[in-house]
């Protein structure tokens, strides 16, 4: 079990049969912060269309709205979402129907918990590497459209400088950069500016107190590597 909830990656249940749902609930838990529920295909698609959902896990026989046609509907805009279809039977011809509309997984139920975590645990791989995010131990991610550090949701405040140098570091994550090259990209605008290794030692100092413990690694000789999760 990770040591903290997932809260960047929300989920959406819809199962008709009330005590599985809250079953699979009370699992998905767990790992996630943001779990979403609906009984019936028609809730789910409102939900849905409300809360985006970045996974949706849904029965294929449904009362009020199918799965099927409520991922016909999802598709006819949105093919980023990851749909898992789950059945009590193989349906063939459904089988066949629903691999066109992109879907990640069709299970059969009873659906091993197992199995189903590692599914989901894939796929938030899988999102987190789409979008533009760089992440970190501990909930810490850099978001790099609005060069901005956060953990979990909040903002971590950072002054210009250590936002300039953690923008290099996740540019070329799990590589070393030299205390020089981190200089220079400071201060591109000033190369006439003496070389001070004593003031990237200390800028360092000050970014890696705002990252998880061991985030920052120093390379002998070499400079800094930024380790990602």
């Amino acid at each position: 079990m990770p040591s903290k909830k997932i809260c960047d990656i929300s989920i959406l249940i819809a199962e008709d049969e009330k005590k599985l749902l809250n079953s699979m609930v009370e699992y998905l838990e767990l790992f996630f912060e943001n779990v979403y529920t609906a009984e019936d295909g028609l809730t789910a698609y409102e939900i849905y269309k409300k809360q985006k959902p970045d996974i949706i896990i849904a029965d294929i026989h449904m009362p009020h709205l199918d799965g099927l046609s409520m991922i016909e509907k999802i598709r006819e805009k949105d093919l980023k979402t990851k749909i898992i279809i789950t059945t009590a039977h193989s349906e063939k011809e459904k089988l066949m129907q629903a691999i066109e509309f992109h879907l990640v997984k069709y299970l059969i139920k009873p659906v091993q918990s197992d199995r189903l975590k590692e599914i989901l645990l894939s796929l938030v791989d899988e999102l987190r590497q789409e979008r533009d995010y760089v992440y970190f131990k501990e909930a810490f991610y850099w978001d790099k459209t609005k060069k901005r550090l956060f953990h979990n949701e909040d903002e971590i405040e950072l002054k210009p400088k250590e936002r300039k140098v953690l923008e290099l570091l996740c540019y070329r994550t799990n590589q070393s950069i030299s205390s020089i090259d981190i200089y220079n990209y400071l201060y591109e605008d000033q190369p006439e500016r003496d070389f001070s290794s004593n003031a990237i030692t200390s800028l360092m100092k000050r970014i890696r107190q705002k990252l998880p413990k061991g985030t920052i690694k120093s390379s002998y000789g070499v400079g800094y590597i930024l380790q990602t999760k």
